[in-house]
């Protein structure tokens, strides 16, 4: 368990990068290109846990259109700070067999989690995927060239994060906003 005080200080102490409301604007926007990309397809929509949960639980209800809902649990990250081996926890239970599936997640980072996820969902016959991240992080270590969600909240630069779905070793996944370390 993190030290409270020491916990609240981190937030006290970190940049501002994205107050609630503009997180809240970016996912109305993202909701709104959602909508018209997908509305007519009755997609399966899997939110990617534990991080994606906050972006999932915002963008869901402006989604103008039916939709089944599932989730899968892949993680590099666990509690740490750093990406290792990719672990899979949970996978669909919806069948994604000739479905139109959109992933959604909480950050972009390198997108190892995200490819795997694609991969593994167009391997088991899913029509079309499609992925969502409320941020994008800016720099040249993507799993692939040029690699970006389909739907993008937040661009931003390469610094550590947190609020929003992302945490900083476990906490602070509720934080209001979009946070940098100072510092980093």
């Amino acid at each position: 368990m993190p030290n409270i005080a020491a916990a609240r200080g981190l937030l006290n102490s970190a940049d501002v990068l994205f107050t609630a409301e503009q997180c809240s604007a970016a996912i109305e926007r993202m909701a709104t290109d959602i909508t018209a990309e997908l509305g007519e397809t009755y997609p399966l929509v899997l939110s990617v846990m534990g991080g994606a949960v906050v972006f999932s639980g915002q963008l869901l209800p402006r989604l103008a259109f039916p939709l089944d809902f599932d989730y899968v649990h892949v993680s590099r990250y666990g509690d740490k700070t750093h990406g290792g081996e990719l672990t899979w926890r949970t996978a669909p239970k919806e069948d994604v067999r000739d479905r139109v599936v959109l992933v959604l997640d909480d950050i972009l980072d390198e997108g190892h989690t995200l490819a795997a996820i694609i991969d593994y969902l167009k391997g088991e016959g899913a029509r079309e995927v499609f992925s969502a991240v409320l941020v994008h992080k800016v720099h040249e270590r993507k799993a692939y060239p040029g690699m970006r969600a389909d739907f993008t909240g937040l661009d931003v630069a390469d610094r550590f994060l947190f609020g929003g779905g992302m945490d900083y070793k476990g906490y602070w996944r509720n934080a209001p906003g979009i946070y940098a370390l100072k510092g980093h």
